[in-house]
């Protein structure tokens, strides 16, 4: 099992692969949020899917 602290601290230096701004992380969707390309990135099993393809479209 992998440290929540070690984890939080990757997802902080992540950025948006289309704007490369900085991504809010909500922990209840389990997601990378990227507000200026209104994209939402899933993380699955701990590891953020950062593909244009498999992100979420966000209104």
């Amino acid at each position: 099992m992998s440290d929540p602290k070690t984890d939080r601290h990757m997802l902080e230096g992540l950025v948006c692969p289309v704007t490369q701004a900085t991504l809010a992380y909500d922990a209840e969707a389990q997601e990378l949020v990227s507000k200026s390309a209104k994209l939402a990135f899933p993380i699955r099993g701990g590891i953020p899917i950062m593909l244009v393809d498999e992100a979420r479209k966000l209104d």
